[in-house]
């Protein structure tokens, strides 16, 4: 226990230092800047540029989770239950992603759905449509960009969940007669639902910081809570309201996280 002790107590001062002291700054800085008292949560959750960004950001974020977490499970299935060329070759798209950065992903999906990108000149080139459909700066757009870049990390909680599904199980209900899609959403699927809780977790969090890929193909027209923050430091001196509006985004992130975890855990048992 003391070898422990030991060992853990400098990873926590580390955290501590690194973490814990600069986030009470960002508190008491929502609490004094401009005024002392409680102002700025009181116009964070009150006017409407600020809830309407946090609203945004919820529901984009739902959005990119629900098509992350999907399309990850379809691959996650082809990689773990696939044949070993099929496994090869996903595992190969999965890989390749982590290699590129999200500043070049998100440029390259400029370059594709763009007034003149590769997609509209592709459409136009083959008659069917007349003008260019405006694909990027919108909300499309965003959750596109956001998902491709959140979709790996949804794989490998999907791949130990359903690495741990017992095969007898699926073998009994087959001998017993069951379709292959009765055995799938009655059987696989719900014993994969840790990893699809797991899954959900890990790229909800992930997305609600997002800010060079909204930034880039939204175009300023999906402001996300991120963004907004950084609008609020470096472009609009309000370093209080960007204050504040950390310190609710860190508890409403916190919050869902003990919802999730506890669920998780509840599951997991």
């Amino acid at each position: 226990m003391r070898a422990f002790l030991f060992l853990i107590c400098p990873v926590l001062l580390f955290l501590g230092v690194s973490y814990l002291l600069p986030f009470l700054g960002i508190v008491q800085l929502s609490f004094t800047d401009p005024d002392p008292g409680l102002t700025q949560y009181s116009r964070v959750l009150t006017e409407d540029l600020p809830t309407g960004v946090i609203w945004r950001t919820l529901r984009l974020c739902v959005m990119v989770t629900a098509v992350s977490v999907s399309c990850a499970y379809v691959i996650t299935f082809l990689w773990v239950r696939g044949s070993p060329l099929v496994r090869s070759i996903t595992e190969l798209c999965i890989m390749i992603p982590f290699w590129i950065s999200v500043l070049s992903r998100a440029f390259g999906w400029l370059s594709m759905l763009s007034n003149r990108g590769l997609l509209n000149t592709w459409l136009q080139d083959m008659g069917l449509i007349d003008s260019a459909i405006q694909m990027t700066r919108n909300e499309f757009a965003v959750v596109v960009g956001m998902s491709h870049y959140l979709i790996p990390f949804a794989v490998f909680p999907l791949a130990t969940a359903m690495r741990n599904v017992d095969e007898r199980v699926l073998t009994a209900a087959d001998g017993m007669g069951a379709s292959r899609l009765r055995i799938f959403w009655q059987i696989f699927l719900p014993m994969t639902s840790s990893g699809i809780l797991g899954a959900t977790l890990l790229v909800f969090v992930f997305s609600i910081g997002f800010y060079v890929t909204p930034a880039l193909l939204g175009g300023g027209q999906s402001v996300l809570v991120a963004e907004l923050i950084y609008l609020w430091i470096f472009q609009i001196p309000q370093w209080g309201m960007a204050a504040a509006m950390s310190v609710v985004l860190m508890l409403g992130v916190g919050g869902i996280l003990y919802v999730l975890m506890r669920r998780y855990g509840e599951m997991a048992r």
